[in-house]
């Protein structure tokens, strides 16, 4: 059973609750250890003078502040924590918002807030029900291992969800930050037509259980390859941008690829492309009628074998495209 990372208190107007606090993602991602090649021998760092080359005992690293070339400030541990935030045991809620109003680009990491113990199980899921009942979120600023953070606290599906936030003074302006950024055109509006035509075709509820990360999976199999003296294969390239002289071609395409079944005029005077030849997300719209699983991890190669298989199942139901 997993243990509380930070235990406290949730506290709005006068009610305050007990809570503790777990992590609720995890990473998955290959971890690697550094070896000398040609060896099992273990690669390790260590802290060296960059002037003289000899290491330096942990004991003897201090921090420094650059000021100037070759001039620091120095900086002892206890000076640091002499100004360091209290630990804090409250998160104490300052105003409640509209969850819409939050840009996703402030959130950061995600947390389960569950309640500490029985007795106070009531005032919890009360908060939990008027959170669910008005679709807010509560800012809150709090306390852990001498960092302040800034919060959002909402109701998730069966306890409260807290996430760390990015304060605003960390946003980077895109205008500012890029370079050379083209100014925004205004689309034709047959173009526009067709590309919000395209949103609405590929729509659909979320479901988070079809993603999943390719790559660490692809990262797995080329170790197992290498264990068992197999050959590796090399995943296909990224496909190249669309032309903005094909840009409505390659619309018009998208959408008939991904739009229900065509009238039989339609169909018998357009030609029937191969699915060698039809683009991923025209065979994308093909495999979601199909109702073939896991489509957001294939390639366009995959989609194709995957839509051919699923075409020659007794009963599958027939599309338009040979």
């Amino acid at each position: 059973m997993a243990r509380p990372m930070w235990q406290g208190t949730i506290s709005f107007g006068l009610v305050t609750v007990p809570v503790a606090m777990y992590g609720a993602t995890e990473d998955h991602a290959v971890r690697f250890r550094q070896l000398q090649r040609g060896t099992a021998d273990r690669v390790r760092n260590q802290r060296v003078n960059e002037r003289t080359g000899d290491e330096v005992p942990y004991p003897d690293v201090v921090k420094g502040y650059q000021v100037d070339q070759d001039e620091y400030v120095v900086v002892e541990p206890d000076e640091l924590a002499d100004i360091a935030p209290d630990k804090s045991r409250s998160i104490e809620i300052e105003t409640f918002v509209e969850l819409s109003e939050i840009d996703p680009i402030y959130f950061d990491r995600t947390y389960w807030l569950a309640p500490a113990d029985t007795d106070h199980a009531h005032a919890y899921y009360l908060l939990h029900k008027a959170m669910c009942s008005t679709d807010r979120v509560g800012i809150a600023r709090f306390v852990m291992r001498n960092k302040e953070y800034l919060t959002a606290v909402r109701a998730g599906r069966r306890v409260l969800t807290l996430q760390t936030m990015h304060f605003a003074d960390e946003l980077r302006d895109p205008v500012r930050l890029i370079p050379d950024l083209p100014k925004a055109d205004r689309p034709r509006r047959k173009e526009l037509d067709m590309a919000v035509a395209l949103i609405e075709s590929m729509s659909g509820a979320w479901q988070p259980t079809e993603y999943a990360d390719t790559y660490q999976e692809r990262v797995r199999e080329l170790v197992r390859a290498k264990q068992d003296g197999e050959p590796t294969a090399k995943p296909a390239g990224p496909a190249e941008p669309t032309n903005v002289l094909d840009l409505g071609e390659a619309l018009r395409r998208s959408v008939r690829g991904r739009s229900p079944a065509r009238s039989a005029t339609s169909a018998k005077s357009a030609a029937k492309p191969k699915l060698s030849e039809m683009s991923k997300s025209e065979l994308d719209g093909l495999a979601r009628e199909l109702g073939i699983k896991g489509r957001s991890r294939m390639t366009r190669a995959e989609l194709a074998k995957a839509v051919g298989r699923a075409r020659r199942r007794p009963g599958a139901r027939r599309t338009k495209v040979s």
